[in-house]
C-alpha cells in the first residue's frame, strides 16, 4: 500500500444500460483498494450504484454515462455525468412529499446518498449534469 497524497482520478464511459452498475461498482472498489486512508469501499460502491442506476433510469437516449472517481487526501469524490440537464429530484433537500413508501421498490437512492455521504450535490456540465457525493477517508487497520 502507498500513502496517498496527491489526488488521483479515474474516468470511464459506461453504457446507458443496467450493465453499467456492476462495472461502476468494480471501478470504485479497485480505485479504493490499495489506498492507505481510503473511504469506506462498501458505502462508496452502494452510493455509486445508486447514482449510475438513477442516471440510466431517468435519462433517455444511448449517450454513455461517465463515471469519475477522484481520490483525495481527505477521502474520495464520485461523480456520475449524464446527458440530462435537469437536476435530480431531492438530492440535496428532503422530498417535500415525505419519506419514501417502505413497500415501494424505488425512491430510496437519493435518500441513501444524502444520509451516507459527507456531502453531495449536482452541477451543470457542457453536455448535461454531474451528480456527485464525497466520503471521508477512513484509516485502515494495520496487519498484526
Amino acid at each position: 500500500m502507498y500513502e496517498h497524497s496527491a489526488p488521483a482520478s479515474w474516468r470511464i464511459a459506461l453504457p446507458h444500460s443496467a450493465a453499467a452498475v456492476p462495472v461502476a461498482r468494480a471501478l470504485v472498489r479497485t480505485a479504493l483498494a490499495d489506498i492507505e486512508h481510503a473511504a469506506d469501499s462498501d458505502t462508496a460502491e452502494l452510493l455509486t450504484a445508486e447514482l449510475v442506476a438513477n442516471a440510466v433510469e431517468h435519462t433517455s437516449g444511448d449517450d454513455p454515462i461517465e463515471l469519475v472517481v477522484e481520490l483525495r487526501s481527505g477521502g474520495c469524490q464520485v461523480e456520475v455525468h449524464d446527458p440530462d440537464p435537469c437536476p435530480p429530484g431531492s438530492l440535496t433537500r428532503p422530498d417535500p412529499a415525505g419519506p419514501p413508501d417502505p413497500w415501494q421498490e424505488h425512491g430510496r437512492g437519493l435518500l441513501l446518498i444524502r444520509a451516507l455521504s459527507s456531502s453531495c450535490g449536482h452541477r451543470p456540465t457542457e453536455s448535461g449534469k454531474a451528480v456527485w457525493f464525497t466520503l471521508p477517508a477512513l484509516p485502515r487497520p494495520r496487519p498484526a
